[in-house]
């Protein structure tokens, strides 16, 4: 089944819908980043949405492949935030930095990996949308305002992949041909390897309010 914005709001009533257009006026219990939301992930150097299709890689895995695209109307760049393999947590439920999540792309359901292939291009690890369920699939979020205690909406967070160390990362300086001209390539490099690279931000999406849980 493919998703499309309309039949996602109706899954989300509850929920904060951003799409597109300018910076938005974000409500108090909708600033922070929840489990259960539909997020675009947005790079922050080049303001590319992660983004996947049901496109294969040539080389490496031959797994589904991740890219990074310019538009913010395309559905295929909807990753829906979940708790870490062998873990839940409640729609609603915030993330603390620090914590391990996986991200499951809305369309294909395939959730954002890792491993050591090879990337094609920058000669990074290999970033794939695979639907093994396994370990590679687990992200650490990493704020970069140490001041910061959750994930919020539009703060710069760096993505750890949690068995290799490595980070996610795109660049403008390596971009695909055909069959996807105009894709970045996104790879896991290690956190030297040019960090301005490897810094992203949740913005369009469809967000669920904070979960509050009220103390006996």
């Amino acid at each position: 089944m493919r998703y499309t914005i309309s039949s996602l709001a109706c899954l989300a009533l509850a929920a904060s819908t951003v799409i597109a257009g300018a910076a938005p006026e974000i409500d108090d219990e909708y600033q922070k980043v929840t489990c259960g939301s539909s997020i675009k992930l947005t790079h922050e150097k080049t303001g590319f949405k992660l983004h996947s299709h049901q496109i294969p890689y040539g080389t490496g895995s031959g797994q589904q492949s991740i890219t990074a695209v310019p538009g913010k109307d395309d559905t295929n760049s909807l990753w829906l935030v979940m708790a870490q393999l062998g873990n839940t947590c409640e729609r609603g439920e915030i993330i603390p930095c620090g914590s391990t999540i996986r991200l499951k792309h809305i369309n294909t359901k395939k959730f954002l990996h890792s491993h050591h292939h090879h990337s094609p291009m920058s000669g990074g690890l290999e970033v794939s949308a695979y639907d093994g369920q396994d370990d590679g699939d687990n992200w650490v979020v990493e704020c970069t305002n140490k001041k910061d205690e959750f994930w919020t909406r539009e703060a710069v967070v760096k993505m750890r992949h949690l068995g290799t160390g490595m980070y996610l990362s795109s660049s403008a300086r390596h971009v695909y041909g055909n069959p996807i001209p105009g894709h970045q390539e996104v790879a896991a490099h290690r956190g030297e390897y040019q960090p301005a690279e490897q810094t992203w931000s949740a913005q369009e999406g469809i967000y669920f309010a904070e979960n509050i849980k009220e103390e006996l």
